[in-house]
C-alpha cells in the first residue's frame, strides 16, 4: 500500500485552554515565528481570537493548515452542519483544511453513522479540505470504517506523549494509514523536567522540548504543542533539527507508564 502523502505541517500550534487575548496574542505571535498550522475547535471559545490573529497576519490563506473540532452536543443530522458553518464565521474562514469529530462521544447518543455522514457531507459541501477524528480507538476506528473509507480518514488526534506512547493504536492507524497527530506532547510540562529527556537534550545540545518534538517527528507523528510566550514558540519552532540516534528513541520509549492526562467521564474506553 503506498503511503499518503500528509500535507499537514508535522508541528502545528495548539490553542487548549487558551482563551481571550491569551488566545489572540499566542496565535499571533507563533504565525510571526514561522508557524502555518494551528489548531483549535468549538469547545475551546477561542475560535473568534484564532480567526482575527490568522486574519491580523495577512498570511495568504494557502500557506496556512487550519484545523477546528465539532463538539459532542452538536454530533446530529439537525445541528452539525450549521455548527460548522458558525466555526467557520468566527475563524473568518470559507473553508477550513482538516474538520475532526472532537470525540466520539454524542451528548443525545447518536449513533456514529449519523455523525460521520453529517462529517463527510461537511467535506462534500466545501466548508473542510479534509476530515478526520480524535479520541478514537481502534474499536472507535473500526466502528468509524463502517461508514466511512478508511482513506478518508485524514488523522486520527489522539494523546500521545513519552509518558504515554499509545503504541497498540498507533500502529493500528499506521495498518490503516491514517496519521497521527498527538496532543499534549509536553505532559502539560511534565515531560520537560524528565531526567532521561534532559539527559539526551544536553547530548544534542538542544532543549527538552526540541528532543520530545523530535521524539514526535521520528514516530511519523504531527504535534501541536501549545505556548504562550514567544521564547519557547521560537523553541519549539527551531528549525536547527534535533536528529535522535535508535537509542535515544528507545530510552524514550521505555518512559511510557500510561500517564494520560485527557480522560473526561464520556471518554471512550482506552486500548491498553
Amino acid at each position: 500500500m503506498t503511503q499518503r502523502v500528509i500535507e499537514m505541517p508535522n508541528l502545528g500550534m495548539g490553542t487548549f485552554r487558551l482563551e481571550g487575548k491569551t488566545a489572540y496574542d499566542s496565535v499571533k505571535m507563533a504565525l510571526e515565528v514561522g508557524f502555518r498550522h494551528i489548531d483549535t475547535a468549538q469547545i475551546y471559545g477561542n475560535e473568534q481570537q484564532v480567526g482575527q490573529a490568522i486574519k491580523d497576519s495577512n498570511i495568504p490563506r494557502d500557506e496556512l493548515f487550519i484545523t477546528t473540532k465539532v463538539w459532542n452536543n452538536k454530533l446530529n443530522k439537525s445541528d452539525f452542519i450549521a455548527s460548522v458553518k458558525e466555526s467557520l464565521n468566527k475563524l473568518q474562514l470559507d473553508s477550513v483544511d482538516l474538520l475532526l469529530i472532537h470525540w466520539p462521544a454524542p451528548s443525545n447518543d447518536e449513533p456514529m453513522s449519523e455523525y460521520l455522514t453529517e462529517l463527510l457531507t461537511a467535506k462534500q459541501l466545501g466548508l473542510t479540505k479534509h476530515i478526520g477524528v480524535s479520541n478514537f480507538t481502534i474499536a472507535n476506528l473500526k466502528a468509524a470504517m463502517q461508514t466511512l473509507d478508511a482513506r478518508e480518514i485524514f488523522t486520527n488526534q489522539i494523546e500521545v506523549h513519552p509518558y504515554l506512547t499509545n503504541t497498540k493504536l498507533r500502529a493500528f492507524c499506521q495498518q490503516h494509514d491514517i496519521h497521527v497527530t498527538a496532543y499534549m506532547p509536553f505532559v502539560v510540562g511534565k515531560v520537560l523536567s524528565d531526567e532521561t529527556i534532559i539527559d539526551i537534550a544536553n547530548k544534542h545540545g538542544a532543549s527538552p522540548a526540541q528532543v520530545v518534538i523530535a521524539w514526535e517527528n521520528a514516530n511519523g507523528m504531527t504535534t501541536i504543542p501549545s505556548s504562550t510566550k514567544r521564547k519557547n514558540l521560537e523553541d519549539n519552532f527551531n528549525d536547527k533539527a534535533v536528529k535522535l540516534d535508535e537509542e535515544d528513541i528507545a530510552r524514550i520509549d521505555a518512559l511510557d507508564c500510561g500517564d494520560r492526562q485527557a480522560t473526561p467521564d464520556f471518554a471512550p474506553q482506552w486500548d491498553q
